[in-house]
């Protein structure tokens, strides 16, 4: 999975091979292997914020990563996503896929442990999340934890080294955070990417101290650039762009109670930045068709564009009702084998990357 560019290889690249001799059969135990090589699909990853529903793209990297016929090429990100990320980058940096997938695990498995005063099942989703929004509507992160104490910080230092990361990412990474004077996203990219970056990142304004770099505060990417789609699509030299939605776009019925309409309109909010990055690109693609045989390279890779999309709402029934605030274990299990068993499926579905 790490960006090393496959090619394909001729026998004929070494030369007739003799026919007779153990020469003959040392040239054609050579050779074999390279006829069966064929070239990966670069594919590169846009991951959708949105709490503890991240799990669910725990379960799609979990399965991509098993995927010898793939070569990720850029990742991009925004809170949960941003936080999926780094940690697939770290791992792939440190030992391959197979490190990628413990790490990924090691951090799912902590935060469900990380509070376990506030844990609840799914039957308790709706009440626990409530009291979260009251109090979060009278109490600001600043009076309820003055101490900065923040179980993320640490579990991102023990499992991503940052320094490396900058150094020798083997994949390119954007990640997105909001700026709180302007509202207006700020990119970070593999070489400045630091603990601060990704705090930024998944840094929910009600929830968290906002997070200073270079003199300027940021919230959550979420609220700008959920996941950064345009700048990938610029940055990436894949494609296909394979987007994991997490935030649930339909609902069926009118929201009647506060808790519900509470839900919906972080839905509609974080929904947003998706829905425009979606639209500019769609119009962009059908403007870079005007440019006749002139087009510039932009517009022909405009023109070779395949986005896919993983929706979590597609895969795990409820999902509209739930609360992005659970980290009960069970709930972050199911997440994650629906993440897989929908991959497994896109998987399926990809015609030969030759």
């Amino acid at each position: 999975m790490q960006r090393k560019h496959a090619t394909r290889t001729s026998p004929r690249d070494f030369g007739p091979a003799p026919s007779y001799g153990s020469l003959g059969l040392l040239a054609r135990a050579i050779t074999a292997p390279l006829r069966r090589t064929e070239p990966k699909r670069r594919l590169s990853l846009a991951l959708q914020g949105g709490g503890s529903f991240g799990a669910f793209t725990w379960g799609v990297l979990d399965r991509l990563l098993e995927a010898e016929e793939l070569e990720l090429d850029t990742v991009s990100g925004a809170s949960a996503g941003a936080v999926n990320a780094v940690i697939l980058a770290s791992g792939l940096a440190a030992g391959g896929p197979a490190e990628a997938q413990r790490r990924l695990e090691r951090f799912w498995l902590r935060v469900s442990d990380a509070a376990p005063a506030i844990r609840f099942g799914r039957a308790a989703n709706d009440s626990a999340a409530l009291a979260v929004d009251l109090l979060t509507r009278f109490v600001s992160p600043y009076q309820l934890n003055p101490l900065k104490l923040d179980p993320l910080r640490d579990c991102l230092a023990d499992l991503v080294d940052f320094e490396r990361l900058r150094a020798d990412s083997p994949v390119r990474l954007v990640i997105a955070a909001t700026r709180v004077k302007t509202g207006q996203p700020r990119f970070f990219r593999a070489p400045d990417i630091t603990l601060e970056a990704v705090l930024a990142s998944a840094c929910l304004p009600l929830l968290r101290h906002a997070v200073e770099i270079e003199g300027e505060w940021y919230w959550d990417g979420g609220y700008s650039a959920n996941p950064p789609l345009r700048q990938l699509v610029l940055e990436s030299s894949a494609d296909d762009i394979l987007l994991v939605q997490l935030t649930p776009e339909t609902l069926e019925r009118l929201p009647l109670l506060s808790p519900d309409i509470a839900r919906r309109m972080s839905q509609i909010t974080f929904n947003g930045p998706l829905h425009r990055e979606v639209e500019a690109l769609a119009d962009l693609r059908a403007m870079s068709r005007r440019d006749g045989l002139f087009r510039s390279r932009f517009c022909r890779k405009l023109q070779r564009l395949r986005l896919h999309r993983i929706a979590a709402e597609d895969e795990v029934d409820g999902l509209d009702r739930a609360s992005a605030l659970a980290i009960d274990r069970a709930f972050f299990l199911r997440l994650k084998e629906s993440g897989r068993a929908a991959a497994d499926r896109w998987l399926a579905g990809l015609p030969n990357a030759g």
